[in-house]
This record gives structure tokens, sequence and C-alpha cells, in this order.
């Protein structure tokens, strides 16, 4: 399985896209286009490759990983999967826009598939298992890509950091929890692709993250 970054958005978010180089079938996580600039690139990219959008996969549901959810669903007819504990978020992207000063409205984004803990999703030959990480928001996920040994955080951990908790739906404690009784599970050797910056792996975090003692 391969994995492409596109960075998007004032908040330089990272967009994930999981392709198989055979079938062309791929998977995008955290769609976060904020203008038809970047989504031109994004359809770019996709095109170039020849690329069929199997799935959306959503950490969470802030608007710099959401705003473009509903467009790529709609233009590639790949259903949306979140947790529903996110729902309202979902509902308030053009409101959280306007709380960090953007002028636009973005359309409202629902999930076609409620994930939950343990589900398994697959692309192709790929297992890719839904972890519940709650704590920079209610709904937080993580998916889990065992055979290709890859992990998709969003903003739950970084490359020594931790997500925020000051936002509506925010608790330090659950995501600590997260990060200690989940995430820190996988094998050390596990790469960690984070919502923002660069990757890590969980054996580096476990080591060197300033946040976990």
């Amino acid at each position: 399985m391969k994995v492409s970054k596109l960075t998007f958005n004032p908040f330089e978010e990272n967009t994930y896209i999981l392709w198989n180089e055979d079938s062309k079938n791929s998977i995008v996580i955290d769609p976060g286009m904020f203008d038809d600039e970047e989504r031109h690139h994004f359809d770019d990219f996709v095109n170039s490759l020849q690329l069929d959008i199997k799935k959306v996969l959503l950490t969470h549901m802030h608007l710099d990983h959401a705003a473009s959810a509903k467009y790529v669903s709609e233009k590639y007819d790949a259903k949306i999967h979140a947790s529903a504990k996110d729902a309202q978020l979902g509902l308030l992207l053009s409101q959280q826009a306007e709380m960090f000063g953007f002028k636009f409205a973005l359309p409202s984004v629902t999930a076609d598939v409620d994930l939950k803990e343990g589900d398994v999703l697959e692309l192709d030959n790929e297992h890719i298992i839904v972890m519940e990480t709650p704590g920079h928001t209610r709904g937080g996920l993580s998916f889990y890509a065992k055979d290709s040994n890859l992990v998709f955080v969003g903003d739950t951990l970084f490359l020594q950091s931790i997500g925020r908790t000051d936002l509506p739906g925010g608790n330090y404690t659950q995501l600590m929890d997260s990060v200690k009784n989940k995430l820190f599970f996988l094998p050390e050797e596990t790469l960690v692709l984070c919502g923002h910056g660069g990757s890590t792996t969980i054996g580096d975090e476990k080591s060197y993250n300033p946040f976990i003692k």
C-alpha cells in the first residue's frame, strides 16, 4: 500500500491518501482543503494517479480536517466514515470557521458510516482497524493499518507533542488515556502519521515525548 500526504489550509493540515499501486483503489483520510485552488490541487493529484476513491475517513470533525469531506464524498461517490460522537461538530463547520476568523461558509458534514472501536475497514488486502481515541474531540478516531504498520492519529498525538484539549469537546484526561492506553500499546516500530507536522514512531514518543510521564 502506498501513502501520499498533501498539506492544506492555514493550519497546515495533513490529508492522507492510501492507495494500491495495482488496483488504484484508494482511501482519503481528513480532506482539509479550504478553497477551490486546494480542491483542484487534490483533484489533479488523484487524477494523475488515476485513483478510484472508495472511502473518506475522518479522524475528527474539526474544520481543518473535514472542510472538504462532503466535496470528496460527492465528487468521487465515496461514503464518509467517522464517529457519530463528533456529529455536532460536523453540523457546525461554518461556525468553527467563524470562530477562527474565516469569512467563508462550509457545508455541514455527516457520517454515512458510524465507526466504532474495533471496526475493520479494507482496502484490497490492507486491513485498517478503527481505534477510538477521544480527547481532542469526543469522537476522535485513529486508523491502524496493521499490515503496513502505520497508524493515522489525527490530532491525538504529534511528534514530541499531543493534541490540544481546550476546544469544545476536548478533555485532557481522555486524551492522555487514548495515548497511553491505546496508541502506546501498538508495536514500538509503528509509524505514526499525524494530522499536522512530521511523522514519528510509537517507540520514539514513548521515549522522548515531554508530555508523557
